[in-house]
């Protein structure tokens, strides 16, 4: 993204380029957080607020401030970042290209295909890896402190995992040649997904975990049982590698269909409670 600002919006005095990114990431997070915050929690009538709900509580006022505060944060450090790198000697060696013609459409929407791959792998094992007892408290827990997320959570990050959810974007710098609005659809497509997991409703039918193809595309009630209970349900855009280490939640499934079948509001479930998963060593 900051190479496409850059482009056409040239700026000669260095220290505000990293405002201009960190300006144009918080403008895109308040349009699509917003947006989804106002669909789902603001123009909704009082009566239909609790259909398809995943937890039937509501989160706090304080709660909200709390996830936008983190997540301007969280945009000054990727802007900061970015900017460092761009203007560093690795600057040089950063694969990104202007002229699709270099590589051709398959190439294209290829790369897109793939960031969103590498990066579902790369979040499953390091969101795991912050859930380690010895790094959680310094790395992951800002972000549970949304035990019942809303929108504005999705990139509710300490400074420290934030260093880590930039790793992605690092890795893909310098990993293979990146058009600029390939990378810049990835990151739209990233804000989306992080946006959906967060918001609070199951926004899919009932069906989809019966279908062999969906079943394995993630839903916002798998990540909000992550929230809810902080163990299982690890991944970010699909089910994939839950479901090959045995960490997707026993009851997500049967959470998944109460909640997406939903005709009215239902009540919380009784003992449904957190199970044993394996620990990451």
């Amino acid at each position: 993204m900051s190479e496409l600002i850059m482009q056409y919006f040239p700026i000669d005095v260095a220290w505000i380029r990293p405002l201009v990114i960190f300006l144009a990431l918080t403008l895109r997070y308040f349009i699509i957080a917003g947006l989804a915050f106002l669909i789902f929690y603001t123009f909704r009538p009082e009566y239909k607020r609790l259909y398809k709900k995943i937890q039937l509580r509501f989160a706090k006022v304080s709660d909200f401030k709390r996830e936008i505060a983190f997540s301007m944060s969280t945009f000054a450090i990727f802007a900061v970042i970015g900017f460092i790198i761009r203007s560093s000697p690795l600057g040089e060696h950063i694969k990104i290209y202007k002229d699709i013609s270099e590589h051709g459409w398959l190439y294209f929407f290829g790369s897109i295909a793939a960031m969103i791959l590498i990066h579902d792998t790369y979040f499953y094992w390091t969101h795991r890896l912050m859930h380690h007892p010895r790094i959680y408290p310094l790395f992951h827990k800002t972000h549970h402190l949304s035990t019942n997320p809303s929108p504005w959570a999705s990139f509710s990050f300490h400074p420290l995992e934030a260093v880590v959810e930039f790793g992605i974007i690092f890795i893909f710098l310098f990993l293979f040649p990146i058009h600029i609005f390939a990378i810049l659809t990835f990151s739209m497509f990233m804000m989306l997904e992080n946006v959906m997991g967060h918001v609070g409703y199951e926004i899919f039918p009932r069906c989809w975990n019966n279908n062999r193809i969906t079943k394995w595309i993630n839903t916002s009630t798998n990540h909000n049982m992550h929230h809810q209970y902080f163990k299982g349900n690890y991944s970010l855009y699909f089910t994939i590698w839950d479901r090959l280490m045995g960490t997707l939640h026993p009851k997500y499934e049967e959470r998944f269909e109460e909640v997406a079948g939903m005709e009215k509001p239902l009540k919380e479930p009784e003992n449904f409670e957190s199970a044993a998963f394996p620990q990451l060593d």
